[in-house]
């Protein structure tokens, strides 16, 4: 089809180890806060953990991102930080005490920071002005059909085998050493190495700001107040439960976003190229307003999967638009 011919190979490979990880990721993401209550965890400590994970990956980007820059390599830091996640999954049922769970997940979450940067600067390498929104669209898209398949499995093997959840952990630990494995087939475009390599402490990144454009301060202002305000899907989910959805229900909902987020990334990645990224990226705001002001004021289980299916919009009219 036309409309694949300007992506190149680097790109279906990193989608394709995307989808991989996030097959992983994504089976036992839904199940997460039930299976972390079943072992006492409390939903403040739920909260803190998934806080305490993403600190650590947002402060960890910018370092791995300064990283990858001073030493002129991309490819080492997709590679490590793919296999410390995908090795993350099985050491979250080994053991149920707390600091081990939260060693874990931490795990999971700084092999995020270590990838993110060097990924997505490989994406938009591969890109140019008038694409960009298409190919981070086609990364987001791919990335979240992995989010679609495994949770599916993930409730099959739920219905046969109740509140069997370690076992997961196990199964999702196959799909990442894919993703490992296809992340061999990358190579970094620029072979030769930087004549003298600066030492790069850890939040060195924060002097960009002083020579950085003034777009792009704008932009990242107005991604920080969004990042305030936001929370994490978990606390949507522990809501759909609350209204009375059972753990294949709960399940089964996620599934849906993920469907119409992964239908839908691509398609409006595509359009935002024409009519403007900046308008995409406001139109998912709108609708993520939305979503959180109906789960506020409604328990009917009917308007939450259809807040859901909005949710999915925005999730695609926003993620891959943010990164572009």
């Amino acid at each position: 089809m036309k409309v694949f011919k300007s992506i190149s190979r680097t790109v279906w490979i990193l989608s394709l180890i995307s989808l991989f990880t996030d097959t992983a990721s994504e089976m036992l993401y839904p199940i997460m806060p039930i299976y972390l209550k079943t072992i006492g965890f409390s939903i403040v400590l739920i909260g803190v953990l998934e806080g305490f994970a993403e600190a650590l990956a947002g402060l960890s980007k910018g370092y791995f991102g300064k990283l990858s820059d001073d030493s002129g390599k991309r490819i080492p830091f997709v590679q490590l930080g793919y296999a410390l996640s995908s090795i993350s999954k099985p050491m979250m049922a080994i053991f149920s005490f707390p600091i081990w769970i939260f060693f874990s997940r931490a795990m999971d979450r700084f092999g995020k920071g270590i990838r993110t940067a060097a990924r997505d600067a490989i994406l938009s390498d591969e890109a140019t002005v008038e694409t960009k929104g298409k190919i981070f669209g086609l990364h987001r898209s791919m990335d979240t059909f992995g989010a679609v398949f495994e949770p599916t499995l993930a409730l099959l093997y739920l219905y046969f085998y109740p509140q069997q959840y370690k076992t997961l952990f196990y199964i999702a630990f196959i799909p990442g050493l894919l993703a490992i494995a296809s992340s061999f087939f990358l190579k970094d475009k620029n072979k030769k190495s930087l004549p003298e390599v600066k030492k790069t402490s850890f939040l060195s990144f924060l002097k960009y700001w002083k020579t950085s454009p003034l777009r792009y301060r704008k932009i990242l202002i107005g991604l920080l107040a969004f990042a305030v305000f936001n929370s994490s899907d978990v606390f949507l989910l522990l809501k759909a439960k609350q209204a009375g959805l059972n753990d294949t229900s709960v399940i089964g909902v996620y599934i849906f976003y993920n469907l119409v987020y992964a239908l839908c990334a691509f398609p409006l990645g595509f359009y935002a190229d024409k009519i403007g990224l900046k308008k995409m990226f406001v139109f998912g705001l709108l609708l993520f307003s939305i979503v959180y002001f109906g789960m506020a004021l409604s328990t009917n289980i009917y308007i939450i999967a259809s807040l859901f299916f909005i949710y999915g919009i925005y999730a695609a009219a926003t993620e891959g638009i943010s990164k572009a």
